[in-house]
């Protein structure tokens, strides 16, 4: 009976040791791919931004507005889809516009503004990606706290 014990016990230790690598080499590589995620998307940042621009002005939207001029913030944050466990970069943006012609919006005194936004750059395997697709009114910090039950902080 006692040497039944020690057995159970040597194997639920072993178990437990196991169990506790595992965890550790997991955290280990989801720190690691996040270090080599930020680190391409700084090597590849002026490209993701430009491909995002040009993306933007074709999608039409806003209706009746053209892009004059978007720019950059300097701050990166990054997060998490908690669907898929893939990264993402969100950057802050000042977007300016201009009515286009016969598009419904030249009499709109609030086309000139300035608007704030957000650009959500996806990683899509080894690859950064760009949709086109800014967040207006939400910095990176309040769209990862808009979107909560799908983004997550890995700061």
């Amino acid at each position: 009976m006692l040497s039944s014990l020690i057995i159970g016990v040597v194997v639920l230790s072993v178990l437990l040791g196991l169990l506790f690598a595992f965890v550790w080499w997991i955290r280990r590589e989801q720190v690691g791919s996040l270090q080599r995620a930020r680190e391409t998307f700084h090597i590849r940042r002026e490209w993701l931004e430009a491909d995002f621009v040009s993306r933007a002005e074709a999608s039409g939207k806003p209706r009746g507005l053209r892009w004059l001029h978007c720019d950059f913030d300097d701050s990166v944050c990054f997060a998490r889809d908690r669907r898929t466990g893939r990264y993402r970069a969100l950057v802050g943006v000042t977007i300016s516009f201009e009515a286009i012609e016969g598009g419904g919006m030249e009499d709109v005194e609030a086309v000139g503004n300035l608007r704030a936004a957000t650009v959500v750059f996806r990683l899509d395997g080894p690859e950064w990606k760009a949709d086109g697709r800014a967040l207006f009114n939400l910095n990176p910090a309040e769209a990862i706290e808009h979107y909560q039950n799908d983004l997550e902080t890995v700061e």
